[in-house]
């Protein structure tokens, strides 16, 4: 059988993400990042005048943020990471979907904002944050100019990761309405870059691309790895600096009470007519 062309490229290997998250909650979890991000989302939705009743959390690792919101709304379930990307989601069955740090690591996303887009009631609410922009941007750059450097060639070490361009248009591709996406940096700085890597087997945010090395890094790429990192992205202290971008997400199933965008062509004045009126009169 041909393969569809237009099926979404599978980049993530989804049963080592689950695998990896699962080790990470059994020891001593890195949730720092995470729970920033929950105290944010509850902080934002604090901020949105409208009472949600069915509500689901879509694929956050842990249960803080549930924690955090059931003594909000009537009900919230839980959406567990699977290795399929197709959510159980029934059509306009949810006042309000949550996302935290777990969009970065799907296949196709589009098609998964376009199920919770019809998982949601008239006026229902997406909200969610996703890790992206130039989050590992040092550890990217200090690897690929150690493995070029010892090694003779570059393998892919740190995820792609979506704009916050892309990921505005994405939205309004699913069908949301009010999309609205922005980006909150973090700078996080460590002894050195291999604590760094410490705090990502921690998170369960090491490397589960479909294309990654399958061979363990040699010592010396690894310590080289180190050295570049420490040369080009270390403070006056000798503390190196790990870049954070989480893309907040936000978009509503359209209803009829949203405010509208003017028809093409209904305005009673033309720009040029208001330019000209506001131009200062020669004398």
């Amino acid at each position: 059988m041909a393969a569809n062309p237009n099926a979404a490229p599978i980049l993530f290997d989804r049963a080592l993400l689950r695998a990896r998250q699962a080790r990470a909650q059994r020891g001593e979890p890195a949730t720092f990042l995470l729970d920033r991000v929950t105290e944010d989302m509850v902080e934002r939705l604090q901020a949105v005048t409208r009472n949600f009743s069915d509500v689901a959390d879509v694929w956050t690792p842990g249960a803080a943020l549930q924690e955090l919101l059931r003594g909000r709304f009537k009900s919230i379930s839980h959406v567990g990471l699977g290795d399929s990307e197709t959510l159980p989601l029934q059509p306009e069955s949810l006042d309000l979907v949550v996302s935290a740090l777990a969009f970065q690591f799907v296949n196709d996303l589009p098609g998964v904002l376009a199920q919770i887009r019809r998982a949601l009631k008239p006026d229902g609410l997406l909200l969610a944050a996703m890790i992206g922009g130039d989050t590992l941007t040092e550890l990217r750059q200090a690897f690929a100019q150690a493995e070029a450097e010892c090694e003779g060639g570059v393998s892919p070490r740190v995820a792609p990761f979506a704009d916050l361009r892309d990921v505005g248009a994405l939205l309004q591709r699913a069908g949301f309405a009010l999309p609205v996406a922005d980006v909150d940096r973090t700078v996080v700085r460590y002894d050195n870059a291999l604590v760094l890597m410490e705090d990502l087997r921690r998170m369960g945010a090491t490397n589960v691309m479909i294309e990654r090395r399958r061979t363990p890094t040699r010592p010396t790429t690894m310590l080289r790895m180190s050295q570049i990192y420490a040369k080009r992205f270390s403070d006056p202290d000798g503390r190196i600096r790990a870049t954070f971008d989480v893309i907040w997400l936000s978009g509503w199933a359209p209803h009829e009470s949203q405010q509208q965008p003017l028809r093409p062509g209904s305005a009673k004045a033309s720009l040029e007519a208001a330019v000209r009126k506001a131009a200062p009169k020669s004398t």
